[in-house]
């Protein structure tokens, strides 16, 4: 189904035509015609399916059919995400949505002096992107009146409820107007969800694209066992083996993004970090250098698991398993976007395996090992007896017992280029 039957403006036509798309994904043709209409709604895709897409051309499109001159201090929708990274790539991306229309777009977030988005919310604002902490700042020092607000979306809900965000977000929506369209969209449904689309939408509807939790098909999962303190030998093994151009590296820490970057630099391997220690400059240098080329491994924590969108992404290795299985479907989500092929690599210690045997429970699926000569795990019964040492449980997951001896075609493309 093209864009070009939905009767959109000329100018939102343009812009999509100018961003080179004309075909919409799954979530743009369920999502788009009854938000269009006025419609709340509940909405479930993965990421990387055009999910911006289908809450902003329905918002442009209600802001063309019904303008009005931007006030100051005011702002017409508000759209809500959990980290800074989102909310400037979701800036960028609205406005290219909006280049042909006189329609002004502005992202909140922390990082960055006030002062300048001060000036900008006080000669008003159509369209407002924010993280929740650095908006309440602005509406404690009355910047913003949010009272006129015609269009919320809650961006990567799911997230902002991990993250703690709830409490903020429901005193953001107080002061908006009472008869708002909202519109919610999450990578993952949980009962938390359910419950916040409950109580913040009024007779919604439900949009659904993929199965609860999925991840995309075109990603290949593997796992690698290894003990935590050979993980940064592995992989510097695995990035001489095979080509691993533009990787991204999850940690759950930032002291394991930290020892890992070291280690790194040791072996000569362009690398950079991008976690909460680093300053918003430094975050967008070590993205922006990623993207073009310039770093072969970009090591990250949570905090760059939603939203980051890494064209052409092949591989995304989980350097240390995520506390929560919901986000390892984030993490992931970075590759195998819009139908191109990926690889999820992890590894696992040990004392992760219960961890690993959650996601799987998560996704559906069991996930194949690959053994990695030299890289042998613990014997099961030493473990136990260390455990045991110390009160804890000796139970493990029982798909460990797969063994898989490492095939060369699996995420091969050549020695890695020194």
């Amino acid at each position: 189904m093209n864009f070009s039957s939905l009767d959109l403006a000329p100018e939102i036509l343009q812009a999509l035509d100018a961003c080179g798309y004309s075909k919409m994904t799954p979530i743009q043709q369920q999502a788009i015609v009854p938000a269009r209409r006025g419609k709340d709604i509940l909405a479930n895709a993965q990421t990387g399916t055009g999910k911006t897409a289908a809450y902003t051309l329905p918002i442009l499109q209600q802001i063309v059919d019904n303008p009005k001159p931007t006030t100051p201090e005011n702002a017409r929708a508000l759209i809500l995400t959990p980290t800074r990274e989102l909310a400037e790539q979701l800036a960028n991306t609205i406005k290219a949505y909006a280049q042909f229309l006189p329609i002004s777009v502005t992202a909140l977030y922390g990082g960055v002096k006030m002062s300048s988005q001060e000036k900008k919310l006080k000669a008003g604002v159509d369209i407002l992107i924010a993280t929740p902490g650095r908006l309440m700042e602005h509406i404690v020092q009355c910047n913003v009146n949010l009272s006129k607000v015609e269009f919320v979306v809650l961006d990567e809900a799911d997230r902002m409820l991990d993250m703690g965000f709830i409490t903020d977000v429901r005193s953001i929506l107080q002061k908006t107007n009472k008869k708002r369209q909202t519109l919610l969209f999450s990578a993952t449904i949980s009962r938390a969800v359910n419950e916040l689309a409950n109580k913040l939408l009024v007779n919604h509807e439900v949009v659904s694209v993929a199965k609860k939790n999925a991840t995309a098909d075109t990603v290949e999962h593997v796992v690698y066992p290894v003990e935590e303190r050979r993980k940064t030998d592995l992989f510097i093994e695995l990035l001489d083996e095979y080509n691993w151009f533009q990787v991204l590296v999850f940690t759950s820490t930032k002291a394991q993004a930290d020892a890992l970057m070291r280690n790194l630099k040791k072996d000569k391997v362009k690398s950079s970090l991008c976690h909460g220690d680093k300053s918003q400059g430094a975050r967008r240098r070590a993205l922006a250098d990623f993207k073009s080329g310039k770093i072969q491994v970009l090591i990250a924590t949570e905090v760059a698991a939603r939203g980051l969108d890494i064209q052409g992404l092949e591989y995304v290795v989980n350097y240390n398993l995520p506390y929560l299985a919901e986000d390892y479907v984030h993490r992931i989500g970075r590759t195998g976007r819009a139908g191109s092929k990926g690889h999820a690599i992890s590894f696992v210690s040990r004392e992760e395996e219960r961890s690993l045997d959650s996601i799987e429970r998560l996704i559906g699926n069991k996930i194949k090992r690959i053994n990695m000569p030299g890289y042998e795990v613990t014997n099961r019964d030493v473990l136990r007896k260390k455990l045991s040492k110390y009160g804890g449980s000796s139970r493990s997951n029982k798909s460990s017992q797969t063994t898989i001896i490492r095939n060369k075609d699996n995420h091969s493309g050549g020695r890695r280029k020194k």
